[in-house]
């Protein structure tokens, strides 16, 4: 038995299209057990895949997730026993950066083909972000504290968004925005420790971003040497250098070339606390829910099993 969770309002409303027109039929053809269930509202995803976990008495619950990264990251919550699950993403986001990472078809029947025949199950590592007072959430791909989170926050506010995703423009705001946002940025000192007590501390910190995986943003491959089956959070800072030198930077990213940048700087380490002068957005796979100035960040190693090629 299959649990789908279908995100109708993913690509811009596509979402439920490719459901109705791709997905469905495929599984109805082939007479695959499943019972679908569709999110309205932020939360849902997480309610249901709670729900899910708690009603099943199979081992392990098998879920389709039909949706984005923001998708992904949400049914994570609500999966307390990742034990118990095994995950198969269909990739219908805007970014789709962990089934970039994990070359999971962007075509919805070639996924879907690899979750019910050809896929293998594998197990990866899982993040979890702990706000100064008690507070968690997990991330499947990246969390990140300033800048790079603060362009996420104004995005997702953002009504232009929709409007150019649905001719294919949607980067277009990414960019716009953080631009915005770098012009906009105000000095930030911080203090990073890592978990084996080595200490960074910064004049004027612009973003750090924690990944499992390669990409986050739609591309940026911020951590070329990211595995998520190591254990170990590969981090990218970027501070104490000039706004242009950043808006020179960025660009370079998407080839993970952005090392050669003085200020920008990477390095590796089962968990880290970030201290910053001044609350500042924090994202866990683009998504945003509130500012802090303490937070800190550890991995789960091979936590959660997914279908892959």
């Amino acid at each position: 038995m299959y649990h789908i969770i279908i995100n109708p309002a993913s690509r811009s409303g596509k979402g439920i299209r490719i459901w109705e027109k791709q997905v469905e039929p495929i599984l109805q053809q082939r007479e695959v057990a499943y019972c679908a269930y569709f999110s309205k509202h932020p939360g849902d995803v997480a309610a249901l895949t709670a729900k899910i976990m708690a009603d099943s008495k199979e081992t392990p619950v098998h879920f389709i997730i039909l949706g984005g990264d923001g998708t992904i990251n949400e049914a994570l919550q609500g999966i307390t026993d990742t034990s118990r699950a095994v995950i198969g993403y269909l990739p219908t986001g805007s970014s789709n950066d962990f089934a970039r990472d994990l070359r999971i078809p962007s075509n919805p029947a070639q996924a879907l083909e690899l979750i019910l025949s050809s896929g293998r199950e594998q197990a990866f590592d899982l993040g979890t972000v702990t706000y100064e007072d008690g507070e968690t959430h997990r991330f499947a791909v990246s969390c990140g504290i300033g800048y790079d989170a603060a362009t996420c926050e104004e995005v997702l506010r953002s009504g232009i968004k929709k409007i150019l995703n649905k001719i294919g423009l949607g980067k277009i705001v990414y960019l716009w925005i953080a631009l915005k946002q770098l012009i906009g940025t105000k000095k930030v000192s911080a203090k990073i420790i890592l978990s084996d007590t080595t200490v960074f501390q910064i004049d004027k910190m612009y973003f750090t971003v924690c990944m499992l995986h390669r990409f986050e943003g739609g591309g940026f491959n911020f951590c070329p040497e990211a595995d998520a089956t190591d254990g170990i959070l590969d981090m990218c800072m970027a501070a104490d250098l000039s706004k242009p030198k950043v808006l020179m930077a960025l660009p370079s990213a998407f080839k993970g070339k952005h090392y050669r940048y003085k200020g920008i700087t990477g390095f590796k380490a089962p968990g880290l606390t970030i201290e910053t002068s001044t609350p500042l957005w924090v994202h866990t796979d683009g998504e945003v829910a509130r500012k802090s100035s303490k937070i800190t960040v550890s991995c789960e190693q091979q936590a959660i099993r997914i279908i892959v090629p």
